[in-house]
């Protein structure tokens, strides 16, 4: 794969997005050391601000620093992965109960437009497109909430999750599934109905939750299907 320079953003934060974007799209698998040495050549940059990068994922929980091996893409177990998503659904469904009153027709209008791409992507199979689409999506429903510490934990937990989510729906074949919840879910917001935007957002985190545990199961004999309850 050609490297790209960066353009400066600052020079860190251009980097953690470009190793962000590779981790997600599987680019680099989990366990996977990141060599500084060479992607420091490859951006056109110092060490230095790709040392600081790794830091930034790393407090996303996307890279592990070892002392002695440096930075390695984050591996989880079942178990972590289903305590992402419990979380997932302990703040999500607080933060769209909260956004829905507040709701104002531009709202709408960029959650519709954003849903517009989602499923524009996932009909041309563009994987990395729909993950981070889907992402988007959901921040733009939670934004209105101004929760501005909550939305924070929620925007890494679904960086950590994103990568999974994918696997989800590129095998186990839940993108019409996707496409039709994500639209509902809109038009609940459209009725002002806020406690059932947050049943509805607990029900879809959770099941997204149980078919990837099913499946990760299913490739991973040795997993444990304690993460799945």
């Amino acid at each position: 794969m050609a490297g790209r320079k960066l353009q400066r953003q600052t020079v860190v934060e251009s980097a953690a997005e470009e190793l962000r974007r590779r981790i997600l799209a599987g680019e680099f698998r989990a366990g996977e050391a990141l060599r500084q040495d060479a992607l420091a050549e490859e951006f056109g940059i110092s060490r230095i601000p790709v040392r600081e990068a790794f830091r930034q994922l790393a407090a996303e929980g996307l890279v592990t620093i070892h002392a002695h091996r440096g930075a390695v893409v984050s591996t989880l177990s079942p178990e972590e992965i289903a305590e992402l998503f419990d979380l997932r659904a302990l703040l999500e469904p607080d933060l769209i109960r909260r956004a829905v009153p507040r709701m104002a027709e531009a709202d709408f209008a960029e959650a519709a437009r954003i849903l517009s791409e989602y499923s524009a992507a996932i009909d041309r199979s563009d994987l990395n497109a729909w993950g981070e689409l889907n992402t988007e999506y959901h921040l733009a429903l939670y934004r209105p909430a101004a929760r501005v510490q909550t939305l924070a934990l929620v925007r890494t937990l679904l960086a950590n999750t994103d990568r999974y989510t994918r696997l989800q729906l590129a095998v186990a074949g839940g993108t019409d599934r996707a496409k039709a919840e994500h639209a509902e879910l809109l038009e609940i917001c459209r009725r002002g109905a806020s406690e059932e935007a947050a049943r509805f957002t607990r029900r879809h985190v959770m099941e997204v939750k149980r078919d990837l545990l099913r499946l990760i199961v299913a490739t991973s004999p040795e997993a444990s299907l304690e993460a799945a309850d």
